[in-house]
């Protein structure tokens, strides 16, 4: 036991829920955020402002009936596979040649893995660069073996696990769903609070949404949550953090106030209740939908881009004659939703505690 727990030290190889479940999970949304969302945004971008440059085709792959042309968005969605294998070898330090092998592990997950692709990528490249992290540099053709032991691992985790994993994940997104469409109230609360939660803690809730392809009603739901917290914490501490802390906070991450949250739990009151009540608001009085990409859905306020999502979706169901046009409506929606009641509540929220006792000056700092 003893000389296993020295290899895996030696190779750098840590089994923990820090390393996986928040190393890895949240490189992978940086990577799903480097490829598909950029691909989205640029795609929207080109669309809505005619810039012939970004909605024509600059690549052609195949012939004939099979040929698919490529904008340039589209070539960086089409990466995301690749792009969130290997941000996931990044964030476990793997070697240059894993890291480079993962290109593949990736790409084969991801498309074997359907529209739960994401999650697959994620127990997929893990496993595959834990293994390839392994074999590296024990022998002297490290250059053959390092990269046949990443690949093949890889490749035939993918092949025998990746289309269960994103079924499995679809189906639990396919429920979220329906189960928010049901019961619009209830799930509108539970959606908004645990996905704003996890926006604030050191995991990715963008992950979350894009392994589960949380959208729709869940999706509107799921930005209300995070819009919450991270206006909530912005608004709420501008008397402390000024103009920096608010942006930083609003338009950055509200995992800023995690330290403070450690050393005072109730300052995390205010945006959850906050949370609490934009979500069953989004759900039930504005029919809020996210139909963009997933990971929009977790991403809040985050450089605009649960926004954005929002507004992508709205031209993709104009486009397909889902929804007859972009209504005044809809923008007062989204403005209520993501900027003015989570400020207005986290403030009023936050004021009642500081009243009590239990919120006290500086409690909101940030270092």
């Amino acid at each position: 036991m003893e000389g296993i727990k020295a290899f895996l030290k030696r190779k750098n190889i840590e089994i923990s829920a820090k390393r996986y479940g928040i190393d890895a999970l949240g490189a992978m949304a940086q990577g799903l955020f480097a490829s598909l969302l950029i691909g989205t945004i640029i795609n929207t971008v080109g669309t809505q402002f005619g810039i012939g440059f970004l909605t024509q085709a600059v690549v052609t792959v195949g012939s004939g009936e099979k040929a698919v042309a490529y904008t340039v968005g589209g070539l960086a969605s089409a990466m995301s596979g690749p792009a969130m294998a290997c941000a996931i070898g990044y964030a476990l330090q793997a070697p240059p040649l894993v890291l480079f092998s993962l290109i593949t592990v990736g790409f084969a997950s991801n498309a074997l893995g359907g529209a739960g692709g994401p999650l697959a990528v994620l127990f997929v490249a893990i496993l595959a660069a834990e293994a390839g992290k392994a074999v590296s540099k024990e022998t002297k053709i490290d250059i053959l073996v390092t990269p046949l032991v990443t690949i093949f691992v890889g490749v035939a985790l993918s092949a025998w696990w990746a289309p269960a994993i994103g079924r499995a994940a679809s189906s639990i997104g396919g429920i979220i769903m329906w189960a928010t469409e049901l019961q619009p109230f209830f799930m509108g609360i539970v959606v908004s609070v645990i996905i704003g939660v996890a926006l604030t803690l050191p995991i990715s809730s963008a992950a979350i949404c894009a392994a589960l392809g949380l959208t729709g009603l869940a999706g509107g739901a799921a930005v209300a949550g995070c819009c919450a917290q991270m206006v909530g914490f912005a608004v709420m501490s501008y008397k402390e953090n000024g103009v920096g802390g608010l942006v930083s906070q609003g338009l950055g991450t509200s995992m800023l106030q995690m330290g403070n949250i450690v050393r005072n739990p109730r300052i995390w009151i205010p945006p959850t209740l906050a949370s609490a009540i934009t979500g069953p608001i989004a759900t039930c009085l504005f029919r809020f939908q996210m139909n963009g990409a997933p990971i929009s859905s977790g991403m809040g306020t985050c450089g605009l881009v649960g926004q954005i999502g929002v507004y992508t979706g709205w031209v993709n169901d104009v486009a397909s004659g889902a929804k007859a046009g972009i209504t005044s409506m809809d923008w007062i929606a989204m403005v209520l939703v993501c900027f003015v009641l989570p400020a207005v509540l986290s403030v009023v929220f936050c004021e009642v505690l500081r009243r009590v006792g239990w919120i006290k000056e500086n409690d909101l700092k940030l270092d």
